[in-house]
């Protein structure tokens, strides 16, 4: 099997002579320090050898668990916000048909998202679409008290069991919580519903190939067992025994840490297919929640090209120089369309008759790299072989390793999150939640 590479050469004339290689022994000891477990934040580190942790037996029990719903449900409604649902939907965004959820042929049920917003027309018009159909839900919290979460699944629940009664809701209800604690939990011990666990020292972030991520995607009907097996690989290709220079992940981080130290404080992750939108999604959170504290941190932004040339593409080629981008770029599409003849040819491109629409993309990709260059963007370059299961896990841990050593590099704690909970308190203190009375009073005196 082929791997994912990495290229650099379009960012590195931005960059003093051996700016990046001058931060390999950094790169290395952040690696270093994640293996031997020395690093901030080291309580979170069950993610570094995950996928090859990862027993057939566990598995097997994942994929059972999706073949129930799949055979018992015509939708499955996945409920959580953050990791409990980007790198879920990220993966099968990526894999599957764009037109699924129109085509309803029945090969696969439909999934959906709730819990990741408050949005009260959202909620009310899923509860809509889902009277009436077989619909099953996956509750993806370690708590159970996410308010997002929480909300969607109180409705979920309620309907399900008057739609399809309590004996059937117990079978297609399934909980994704904390092993021993927490309201999911209780509520999944009470109710008699599957469940699995989320290990208490894998963060949200980076729960994707843990059951979090894995029965949602088997339930799309997706090999979560060559998603593994790529992210096995791509956690051996980025161990400890590689060379920085050879190692995909550290070469990576030194690249963004050393463009950051260069001024260049926006990363901005494009792709050129809008299969990958939900990617970039995923990207955003592993980034920004691991990387933006202290006062520091790469901002990460992201761009569908070509599409986002037409809106944001004049701010990159020509706004403020502190962005650099990075490219995600897939050799081979899994079809073929070739360009076709029109005999008025008034739009010009009869030129490109009987050639691959792909082909027309991957110079776009060209030009637009060659563009922002001269537009003083550096930009650097992941080449994926193709979109399938197996590229895509080595694509996620490649960027979890990543995350973790740029985090260390640049001086930060990779795996807390302590700005993610200022929200929560002030609008539990608006709200009036017993408990907060006293946070209650100090805001309103704020308002």
């Amino acid at each position: 099997m082929k791997t994912l590479s990495l290229e650099l050469g379009k960012a590195l004339p931005f960059l003093e002579a051996n700016a990046i290689e001058n931060l390999y022994p950094q790169a290395q000891a952040a690696n270093e320090a994640l293996e031997a477990g020395t690093c901030a934040g080291n309580d979170f580190l069950g993610w570094l050898h995950l996928p090859s942790s990862i027993t057939e037996e566990h598995l097997n029990d994942i994929l059972a668990t999706a073949q129930v719903l799949r055979e018992n449900c015509d939708t499955i409604v996945v409920a959580g916000i953050g990791g409990s649902y980007l790198g879920a939907r990220a993966v099968i965004e990526a894999l599957g048909n764009s037109f699924e959820w129109l085509a309803n042929d029945g090969k696969n049920p439909v999934i959906l998202f709730a819990g990741n917003n408050i949005g009260e027309d959202y909620l009310y018009e899923l509860c809509e679409y889902l009277k009436g159909r077989r619909f099953g839900v996956i509750n993806i919290s370690k708590s159970g008290t996410t308010t997002e979460t929480a909300l969607a699944f109180r409705l979920l629940k309620k309907q399900c069991e008057e739609q399809r009664g309590l004996d059937v809701a117990r079978k297609v209800i399934v909980a994704v919580t904390d092993a021993k604690k927490g309201a999911a939990r209780v509520t999944a011990d009470k109710e008699g519903y599957k469940s699995f666990i989320i290990p208490d020292n894998v963060g949200g972030r980076f729960s994707v190939l843990t059951p979090v991520g894995l029965l949602p995607i088997a339930c799309a009907g997706f090999d979560i067992k060559a998603m593994i097996q790529g992210a096995v690989d791509m956690e051996k290709a980025t161990n400890t025994d590689v060379p920085v220079a050879n190692n995909l992940a550290a070469t990576y981080a030194a690249a963004r840490n050393a463009l950051y130290a260069a001024g260049k404080k926006i990363e901005i992750l494009a792709n050129f297919q809008p299969k990958l939108h939900s990617m970039n999604e995923w990207w955003k959170q592993l980034y920004g929640e691991s990387e933006g504290k202290n006062g520091k941190g790469i901002f990460p932004a992201a761009v569908d090209l070509t599409t986002d040339l037409h809106s944001m593409g004049q701010w990159i080629q020509d706004g403020e120089r502190t962005i650099f981008e990075t490219v995600i770029s897939v050799e081979s599409p899994r079809h073929t369309v070739l360009f076709p003849h029109d005999e008025e040819n008034l739009d010009g491109l009869n030129f490109l008759e009987g050639r691959r629409v792909d082909e027309v993309n991957r110079m776009a990709e060209l030009g637009t790299q060659l563009a922002h260059v001269d537009g003083g963007v550096p930009c650097m370059r992941i080449v994926l072989p193709e979109l399938n299961e197996y590229y895509l896990g080595q694509l996620i841990y490649f960027f979890e390793r990543g995350c973790g050593i740029s985090g260390l590099v640049l001086g930060v704690n990779p795996f807390d999150q302590p700005g993610v909970e200022a929200y929560k308190k002030n609008m539990f203190a608006l709200l009036g939640k017993p408990g907060y009375e006293a946070d209650t009073e100090a805001i309103k005196a704020r308002l």
